[in-house]
Formats: C-alpha cells, sequence, structure tokens
C-alpha cells in the first residue's frame, strides 16, 4: 500500500473546516492537520499576491488520490487550488495502518455497500 501526504491551501476557517469535514466524512483521508494562517505569495493573473492562507496537510493512500483532487476541486473557492501529494516513503507501521484502516478505497466502498445490502 502506498501512503501519501496532501497539502491544500485555503483562503479562511470556512472553507478548512468545509473541506475537512467533507474528506473525513467519506473517508477519503484519515486525518487533516490544519495550521494557523500562513503567508502565501504568489504568481496570479500577471502579478504578485500576497494573501493569508490556512494550509491543511492529509493523510491518505495513493489510490484515493486523483479522486480527492476531483472532490475537492468541486467544492474549493479557488479556480486553481493547490493540491499537492508527496509520497510517504516510511513511517511508524501502527500509524500507516491507522490511515488504511480509516480510509476507504472508492472500490472498497462500492464493494462493502452492495455486500451491506444484500
Amino acid at each position: 500500500m502506498q501512503y501519501i501526504a496532501i497539502t491544500i491551501t485555503v483562503p479562511n476557517k470556512t472553507v478548512s473546516n468545509k473541506i475537512t469535514t467533507y474528506l473525513i466524512e467519506n473517508k477519503f483521508v484519515s486525518c487533516v492537520n490544519v495550521t494557523s494562517k500562513i503567508k502565501s505569495t504568489y504568481w496570479w493573473e500577471n502579478k504578485i499576491c500576497k494573501k493569508d492562507e490556512y494550509l491543511l496537510i492529509c493523510k491518505s493512500t495513493k489510490s484515493n488520490f486523483k479522486k480527492i483532487v476531483e472532490e475537492v476541486k468541486k467544492i474549493h473557492p479557488y479556480k486553481v487550488p493547490e493540491i499537492i501529494c508527496f509520497d510517504i516513503k516510511d513511517g511508524n507501521t501502527d500509524y500507516l495502518n491507522w490511515i488504511k484502516d480509516n480510509t476507504m478505497q472508492r472500490t472498497n466502498r462500492c464493494l462493502k455497500t452492495i455486500l451491506k445490502n444484500k
């Protein structure tokens, strides 16, 4: 199993809470750490912008990443949101197993729904 950490920047606490709740409730991620305000400086529409943002650090499995990007883009207010994936090369085995146990791969979710309804 491949484990990942995903960073997502958001403009405020309201968006942070919305994305965090959505990802956790739907078992796309096992955990989200939310930083206090960060200062971001970046190019946007041919000018340098400086804004306060919050940074979400999410833990999940690689197999969930494409779906996470797809779902976050639906609810994120930015035209081009930062959603970046970093591979977790190694870690506390108990923690990595906890990530696996608390995220659900899309195929597993469908299978569990089918079995539950029988």
